[in-house]
């Protein structure tokens, strides 16, 4: 019997080319605080989840407005998000480098995309998927609390800091109007 030629696509790559580079992951997660309250057996495990992927300099990992389907992790690299007003102008939000991560919303509600995020230099990138996410937890409820707790945290922070910047940006435009 001949074997079957199979094409595998390598779009989302789900492996580790060598040990060094599962122990770089499991690294980059503790670094995370997303993760920060796993063990490395926990990480060993949601290792088992993440995908690996490469983007080239100006590449779109997604466009605002898309469905929100996972979390990203910088392995290296540069990120770049930026949203889109009614008007069309393009604003950048944030920059991002190796070891920091964006669209946590997207495992917590899914909603579609409220920024675009581009490589500004040739990037790695680790994701979770949601639906990935949502089975782990389903697998492992202990270790999925302890990643919501840090996704919930991480959220907070960031709210907080977006409310600091907005209260800042009144009192300056109100400081303005005074002069």
């Amino acid at each position: 019997m001949e074997k079957e030629k199979v094409a595998h696509s390598s779009f989302w790559v789900n492996f580790f080319n060598s040990p060094t580079e599962e122990t770089d992951l499991k690294n980059s997660l503790k670094t995370i605080p997303l993760f920060n309250d796993l063990t490395k057996g926990d990480l060993t495990s949601l290792i088992k989840i993440i995908h690996n992927r490469t983007f080239v300099a100006g590449e779109f990992i997604f466009h605002q407005g898309d469905p929100g389907i996972g979390l990203y992790i910088i392995r290296d690299g540069d990120v770049e998000i930026e949203r889109e007003n009614a008007q069309r102008v393009k604003n950048v939000l944030a920059t991002f480098s190796k070891g920091d991560f964006f669209g946590e919303l997207a495992l917590v509600d899914g909603e579609k995309r409220s920024a675009s995020a581009i490589a500004k230099t040739s990037c790695k990138v680790s994701v979770i998927f949601k639906p990935d996410l949502d089975e782990f937890i389903e697998k492992y409820p202990r270790k999925g609390i302890k990643i919501l707790t840090g996704i919930s945290s991480i959220i907070a922070l960031r709210l907080r800091k977006l409310n600091e910047d907005y209260f800042d940006l009144q009192y300056n435009v109100l400081e303005e109007k005074g002069k």
